[in-house]
């Protein structure tokens, strides 16, 4: 497997929030707590070797499918049986899942710190489209657009712009 150097995790998963217009009839389900309005929801995994799109699901009402949930909807299943992921608080409750507070050392703690602000960065990255700034077109092109700008932000990181360098070797 490209990328992968023994460690226990070998990917970041986050969940990534992008506003839309207020679908009509209205619903609370379309409400995300992270900007306080309507909006679509995608997990994204990265390798933290590379730092390589390695998966992107989506997309999902935020208000009844919380990131852990969609973790174990899907993602979860694709991991290798002792493979686990790097992941933020979202993702409590499922042993699959090392939240930041899981770790042994201050070193440990600096490389899953680097490893998920690295995750932070290729948020943005996908976020910085114009395209999905207020989304007002229908909920179901979301999708397309969404996919086209992770393989654009992939092509980037692997053709001339790639994302910092991360040291990390864990095993639990």
């Amino acid at each position: 497997m490209i990328g992968c150097n023994g460690s226990t995790c070998n990917l970041t998963v986050d969940g990534t929030d992008f506003r839309i217009r207020e679908p009509s009839p209205f619903w609370s389900g379309w409400f995300s707590h992270k900007f306080k309005g309507p909006g679509l929801r995608y997990e994204v995994a990265l390798n933290i070797q590379t730092g390589w799109i390695c998966w992107v699901q989506g997309p999902f009402a935020p208000g009844p499918w919380s990131d852990i949930k969609i973790f174990r909807g899907w993602l979860k299943w694709k991991l290798s049986p002792r493979e686990r992921v790097e992941a933020d608080h979202g993702y409590r409750g499922d042993f699959r899942a090392v939240c930041p507070n899981q770790c042994g050392n201050l070193e440990e703690y600096r490389m899953k710190m680097n490893a998920r602000a690295r995750h932070e960065t290729v948020n943005r990255r996908l976020k910085q489209f114009n395209c999905l700034k207020y989304f007002r077109h229908d909920k179901q092109l979301h999708v397309h657009c969404f996919n086209a700008i992770a393989v654009i932000t992939q092509l980037a990181i692997a053709n001339g712009e790639p994302l910092y360098h991360v040291q990390y070797k864990i095993v639990y």
